[in-house]
Parts: structure tokens; sequence; C-alpha cells
């Protein structure tokens, strides 16, 4: 279902709340588009872009709403704090300028002569004073209210509609220079007047304010907004967690061809550093909203952030890719088996090119310097922005990318390649589950990828301490031409009683290139140690899994899928009837269990559940070893539970799947009832 939420607590995702009544905040996901197939692109939109100059790379700054919500640490004193974080820690230097107030800002009630009246509690000197703070730290300030009578949040805040000329006037006397426009309570007021009258109020100012259209992509804003506002919400909100990033990644990417200087696809805020994910996922995160030129709002607060944090906000290569001046979206190259490859054309003629594995291990994924639209050359630079490295390369860009991982390259025709080292890629093969006490084997490679040879290549693998890792073939060669791999066999033991769980492991390679220079390459991966699955048939709810991605909330064990926390689903019903044993999941979804190659079958009855009401389609799908071994095609709430059954035998891996059913995630609670696994 569409995620919406409120702006104190959710209090129901099932409920669609009415955008003509008290509604949500930009989270209401309103009819985000359906995900488009990768290699094709909706035509560009006619509509010309504001011609005023604002938002000619994707605005980037700060906004309080995922961190604090309505929470009485929103005040004067974290903005200010904020803006002295944006100068000390050198992201005012990265190119972070907007300061952004959302929601909660005012008293509930405007004053006799209709004017909004800020908070004295958080805002006791007002907000000029605080755009007066800002604006001398050579940062801008951005405010929030909704094209409505009232703001998304429960308490009901003033809205602008009926009042925006008046609105407009305050906030370009105060100083504003971004306002971000909701939705909510909108009275049924046609879309494009309502936002076409604030762009008129906001003009009529005479004060460049950035015009953030946040509609939630209902009324498709990219065919008719370039010329009303600078930037607008393709989908609903953003939550802090893995599955609905990835979501709102695949409804964004199909857009490319509408956003441009001036005029931008907004995939909402980012969740960086706010404890959902994990650095590797955050890093994905800013890396796939950059590649695709979105508005980079930071989301946490800075004031309690990590170091982790801040290295990956201030990134300067990676802004770049986002703040590049030609303005490309990038655009989906290909994306099968969750192997993406997306590339965005640069303003010099490179191609930034994000290498994304959205499944839960570790994957090959490659492409070329073709492929992503470079000219032919006899060799390529290809600069990694988080390694902040350069190398050769003679066409091929590859790597293991960790689970949920993303490597950013950026690839030039440059003549001056041979100045680098050629670069390698370090692979793996075998599956790195590892039963305690039994040896596990693994390959690794090393491949150069460059025009040039390396030399005297080593590898080594190291593993947690008290393990045993071993070679069982050779680990040094004195060179590899172009394209050639140095393969060595290992054997991975974890101590008896390990416990089940992830472990890092360390695949390093050293070798030297023709200009003598030495080089270390690391690939970081994961070792993870299984337990057996036991013989006979077994509830997959009482297993333990690998890993999950949910589209919203934590994947459920007998319940439906609930909340945000575990546990607070309702009893799985599909078709009246009610199931005590399965897994409760959200559209997109994934659930992995380690098989060892010792069962046979899994079973279930699969659909939606009956809480959805008469909304969401979608499709289940029963991988073995990444091998389709069952699929429904689409269900909605109309079908009754369907009788699932797959062979998976031999598989090490089983993937329980559910797909959105090609028509975005609202309302997709999706049901894997009596899920059983047979060993």
């Amino acid at each position: 279902m569409r995620h919406p939420h409120t702006r104190t607590t959710r209090t129901t995702r099932l409920r669609l709340a009415g955008a003509l009544t008290a509604g949500l905040l930009c989270t209401a996901g309103l009819a985000a588009p359906a995900v488009a197939a990768p290699t094709r692109a909706p035509a560009a939109s006619a509509a010309p872009a504001l011609a005023d100059g604002l938002a000619l790379t994707p605005p980037m700054g700060f906004n309080n709403w995922n961190s604090t919500h309505c929470r009485a640490d929103f005040d004067e004193a974290m903005v200010k704090g904020i803006a002295d974080l944006f100068v000390a820690k050198g992201l005012k230097d990265a190119g972070y300028r907007y300061v952004n107030l959302d929601d909660c800002w005012a008293l509930p009630n405007r004053d006799a002569d209709g004017k909004l009246v800020p908070d004295p509690a958080r805002f006791p000197n007002g907000i000029k004073a605080v755009a007066d703070y800002v604006h001398a730290k050579g940062l801008k300030l951005g405010i929030y209210t909704s094209a409505g009578t009232k703001t998304c949040n429960s308490a009901g805040f003033p809205g602008a509609l009926g009042h925006e000329y008046s609105d407009a006037r305050q906030f370009a006397d105060w100083g504003v220079d971004y306002l971000k426009y909701d939705n909510c309570n909108n009275q049924g007021v046609d879309a494009k007047k309502r936002y076409t009258t604030m762009r008129d109020a906001l003009r009529a100012t005479g004060r460049p304010i950035v015009y953030s259209i946040c509609e939630w992509g209902e009324n498709k804003p990219w065919e008719w907004a370039a010329n009303v506002g600078h930037l607008w919400r393709t989908t609903g909100d953003i939550s802090d967690d893995w599955g609905s990033m990835v979501s709102i990644l695949k409804q964004n990417l199909p857009l490319a061809p509408y956003a441009g200087p001036g005029h931008w696809n907004d995939p909402d805020m980012l969740e960086v550093g706010n404890g959902g994910m994990t650095d590797t996922e955050y890093r994905s995160h800013f890396s796939l909203w950059s590649v695709m030129a979105a508005p980079l709002l930071i989301g946490t607060d800075l004031r309690k952030a990590s170091q982790a944090t801040f290295d990956i906000l201030d990134n300067k290569e990676v802004v770049a890719v986002d703040q590049d001046p030609l303005g490309k979206q990038g655009t989906v190259v290909s994306s099968a088996g969750g192997r993406w490859v997306i590339a965005k054309e640069m303003k010099d003629g490179s191609r930034a090119v994000a290498l994304f594995n959205e499944s839960g291990t570790a994957q090959r994924i490659a492409t070329s310097a073709s492929a992503v639209g470079l000219p032919g050359a006899p060799a390529y630079t290809l600069r990694d922005l988080w390694q902040h490295r350069s190398y050769n390369t003679a066409g091929t860009l590859a790597a293991t990318v960790p689970a949920h991982g993303t490597v950013l390259l950026r690839v030039t025709a440059d003549p001056a390649w041979a100045t680098h080292p050629p670069a390698v890629e370090l692979g793996l093969h075998g599956s790195p589950l590892v039963e305690a006490g039994t040896p596990a084997a693994l390959t690794t490679t090393v491949t150069d990828l460059g025009r040039t040879s390396t030399r005297q290549v080593s590898v080594s693998l190291t593993g947690p301490a008290g393990w045993t890792v071993r070679p069982t073939s050779a680990t040094t060669t004195a060179a590899l031409a172009t394209g050639r791999s140095l393969r060595t066999g290992w054997t991975v033991t974890a101590p008896t009683g390990t416990p089940t769980g992830a472990y890092a492991v360390s695949l390093k390679a050293s070798y030297g290139s023709p200009s003598g220079r030495h080089v270390t390459a690391v690939l970081p991966l994961t070792a993870t140690v299984v337990v057996p699955p036991p013989a006979g048939a077994s509830y997959l709810s009482d297993l333990p899994w690998l890993s999950t991605t949910n589209g919203w909330g934590p994947v459920e064990r007998d319940t439906s899928n609930g909340e945000n926390a575990a546990g607070d689903g309702h009893p799985i019903t599909v078709g009246g009837a009610v199931y005590a044993k399965g897994l409760g999941v959200h559209a997109e979804s994934a659930v992995e269990f380690y098989t060892g190659g010792r069962c046979s079958t899994v079973t279930a009855r699969v659909g939606l559940d009956d809480e959805t009401g008469t909304r969401g389609t979608v499709a289940f799908e029963i991988l073995a070893d990444g091998r389709k071994a069952a699929s429904t095609g689409v269900l909605t709430h109309a079908t009754p539970a369907q009788a699932m059954s797959a062979d998976v035998t031999g598989a090490q891996v089983v993937r329980l799947v559910v797909t959105d059913g090609g028509d975005g995630i609202d309302y997709d609670h999706a049901d894997w009832a009596d899920a059983k696994l047979t060993c």
C-alpha cells in the first residue's frame, strides 16, 4: 500500500487519508508512478522550465522532518546549530546551502489579520531572526506549508489555500529562500491550479524563492510542473529502511527525461545517518540519489551525527556527480537479478556509473565503456568515487559489489589513461555460507581489467580471529595481461560452536604497474555462519533467515505486515481464512533461507492480506539459487489464497520474493501463509 504517514504517528497504512480531509504528509505517496521497464523511458515534458535562474543544479541542504518530526527539539537552537555545522564541518564548501524548516513551526491559528504566527516556544525571535542568522553564514533558509487549508500534521497548522499571496509576502519579508509546498487538506481543488497560484504569489513578491512542489506524484507533476516549480516529489515519503529506499529508487528512475536545470525529479529527502540502515546502505542511498540528480536534503540531526555520516554526506566527488551542470538524470543500463547499472552523462563527456547490488549477497556487476555511452578509445580512466583512486581500463567496468552496496565510478575517454595503474577486479566464486566446524571451499580471482599488465601479483584471504583460512592453489603470479586472471582456491573453516551470523572476511591483492607503482586492492566480504535446516517439514516462520528486505517495516513471523516495529501485525488472513503460521511482508520484499542442498520442496498458500480491503496487487516467486522455481503471476484482493509449491532440490539458498504487480507498492501487504520447507 501507499505507506502514508501522518505528521505525528502513522495511525494506519491501510487507510489512504483523503486529500480532501485531514491528510498525509508528503508521505502519502499518492499514486506514485509504476516502475517502468528499465530500458524504456517516457516522452519528455513539453512544458518549459522556469526561466528565473534558480535551482540550475539540484538543491542541497537540510530539512528537519526525518529526524525530529514535530518534537520539541525542532526549534531555533536546532536550526542555528545546523547552520553552524554546515560551516564547521565543510558541508557549505561541499555545496549544501538550504537550512529548511518543515511542519510545526507555526501556531495552530492565524492572527486577527490572517497572518501566520511563528510558535514563540520554538522560535522566540521569529523566523526573520533565524533567516538573518542563516544568511550571515552565507546560507539560505527554507520553510514549509501546505496547498490546503491545513498542513499535514494531525494538529492541523494553517495551510496556504486561499492565503497564497499573503503567506508568500510574509515568507519574502522574513527572508525565506525556499518553499516546500505540501498537498494535505486540499479540498479537492485542482493540483495545477493550487500550485500555479502559489507560483504566481511567490513571483509577485519579487524575491527569488526556490519552489518545491510536494504533491507526492499524485497528478504526475513531471508532465506539467516544469514551468510551475523547480522540483516536484515523484513518490510518497521515504522511510529509514532499505525497502522504502529501493522502492522509491525504482519509481523515480524511469522519469529521467523530465529532469534538468531548474526542474528536478524529487524522490524525497535523505535518510543518511538516521540509524535504520547500515553505512553500506547509506552509501548506496547517497550514490543513487546523486546519480539520479536528485535534491540532496540531509534528513539527520547533524548535531548527533557520526563521523561516518559526515564522511558520506561530505564526499565531494559524489556530490559533484549530483551537481553536474549538464543536469542529466542517470538512466538504467541493465538491472537483471538485482544487479543494477545506472549511468549518468556528465558535462565533461565522462560518465558516472553506479554498480548497485540490490540483493542480500555479494554479486559481480559488469558493464562496458561503450554500454554506458562512452566513445571508442584505446583505454579509459576509471575513478572510484568512494575509494578516491584512479585506474586505467581497456573498457570493462566490473566489481564484486557487497550486499546492498554500490560502487560509484566516473569513467572518461582520457588520453592520459596510461598515467594510472591498471584496474583489477577482485572476485569470489562459491558460497560464503559456512557451517561451523565444516570446511567450506571458495575460489577467489584477481583479473586485470587494464590496458596495461599487472606485475608480481599476490593475493591473500583473511578471516576472523580463530578461523582457519588455507590456500589450495597458487597465490602469486609474475604478471597478468589484460583480461587474464589469477584463480586461487581456499578452504575456510569457522571453529565448532561459532555462533550464527555475519563475519568480516577480506580479500586483498597487491600488484605492480608498468610505471613501477605498487597498488593494493581490497575487497571486503561477508561470510555467514549458518546451521543446516532440520530434517522433515518445518514452518519457515520458525526457521532463521539469512536476510530480508521489505517495502515497509520488518518482515513479520506469524502475523501480517504491521507498522514500523516487529510484532505489530495482525493475524494472517487471506480470502477470509485465518492462518496461525506464515510470513507477513510488504512488496517489494525478499526473504532468504539457507537450505544447504538438503531440502526438496517449499509450499505455501499465498495472497494479499484481507486488511488491504479492495486495494493492492502483488506477485509471488520462489527462487532456488537464483533460478525461478515457482511463480503466481499477479494476484489482487479478489484472488483467494493460491497454493504454491516449488522444487528446490539441491539448492543452497531459497529466496521468497513478492513484487508489486507492476503498479507500485500501495497497499501491497502480502502473506506467505502456512509456508513450509521440507528437507
